[in-house]
């Protein structure tokens, strides 16, 4: 089948609510969390199944690129095959993860729906305490600005594991791309107008399955995925691009804060505005000036004379 490529290289993004196995945020998602390092490993695992399919299926090479906020993939227990991107902070280059037109396929592991999906397990965009991404008025997610970034470089989104919010979001943005759901989110209402913590706790209760068979599904559908890729098409969209931030309220706080950003370019609308890589511009050097003379100390003042007594007059008085 790809016999005429030098090569087939598969891109894969990976995050961690979207694992089964990985119950809710608290004890799971977060670097001090309690169970953080059983959640590394079951991520890990299921980006190895992922790999392993792929090169079952033709893939000659495979990075992974750690996109979860601290960083989630275990080397040690990642397919030997598999070239690892990660370390923090990353550049402003780097908001693509590594990803350019030379890759074949892109997949995303381990995800989940964007924010205030009603049944999405753990779902947000960025971060719990975000409200809601708008593009072009459209509501959008980890998932869609994903997909176009892929599709920014003419790479289509093969494939995408998570939940089930998570893929049949997948399929807003890619109508036929293939998807493994391993846990299916208990509906509970949208998110909407919630705090940061309160959006956390909201959506934490889901249907798991076992690791084991989420791994096997996963190397399945990967397999099959690089089959499919000459009828998936990538996911585009022309510009220009209007990109609305709406962060969740604070306690006592009734309006949530909003970020507006626009561009002509996708890229240059995705890449975070830190201003890296801009050169700085540079001081004027400060006037040389002659130092002001020193002060004299403020002399003590001489008391006042006191006044002379005044002499007796002699107008009026007799010699004697």
């Amino acid at each position: 089948m790809f016999k005429e490529r030098v090569s087939v290289k598969v891109h894969i993004l990976t995050d961690v609510e979207g694992c089964a196995g990985v119950m809710n945020a608290a004890d799971y998602v977060y670097r001090e969390s309690r169970y953080y390092e059983q959640a590394r490993e079951l991520l890990t695992l299921e980006v190895s199944a992922a790999v392993e399919g792929a090169i079952e299926a033709g893939a000659t090479e495979v990075l992974v690129a750690d996109a979860h906020g601290p960083s989630a993939i275990d080397r040690r227990l990642l397919h030997p095959r598999a070239l690892l991107l990660g370390g923090r902070p990353w550049p402003t280059e780097m908001s693509t993860y590594g990803i350019d037109g030379s890759y074949a396929a892109a997949m995303m592991i381990g995800q989940h729906a964007r924010s205030n999906t009603d049944g999405g397990h753990l779902c947000h965009t960025m971060s719990f305490g975000v409200e809601e991404y708008l593009l072009n008025k459209e509501p959008i997610g980890e998932i869609g600005l994903w997909s176009l970034i892929a599709g920014y470089f003419h790479v289509p989104l093969v494939l995408v594991t998570g939940d089930q919010a998570a893929c049949d979001e997948a399929r807003e943005y890619v109508p036929n791309v293939e998807t493994a759901a391993v846990k299916c989110g208990i509906k509970r209402g949208s998110a909407v107008g919630m705090t940061k913590e309160e959006n956390r706790f909201l959506n934490s209760a889901a249907v798991h399955m076992h690791p084991d068979e989420s791994r096997a599904l996963i190397r399945a559908h990967a397999a099959r995925a690089i089959q499919r890729l000459p009828e998936i098409l990538p996911a585009r969209m022309d510009g220009p691009f209007r990109l609305e931030i709406f962060l969740r309220p604070d306690a006592g706080k009734k309006r949530p804060r909003k970020m507006v950003l626009t561009a002509g370019d996708y890229l240059d609308l995705i890449r975070p505005p830190t201003g890296q890589g801009k050169a700085k511009p540079r001081k004027k050097p400060a006037r040389k000036t002659r130092p002001a003379p020193k002060k004299k100390p403020a002399s003590k003042k001489k008391p006042a004379p006191k006044p002379r007594s005044k002499k007796p007059s002699r107008k009026g008085t007799r010699r004697k």
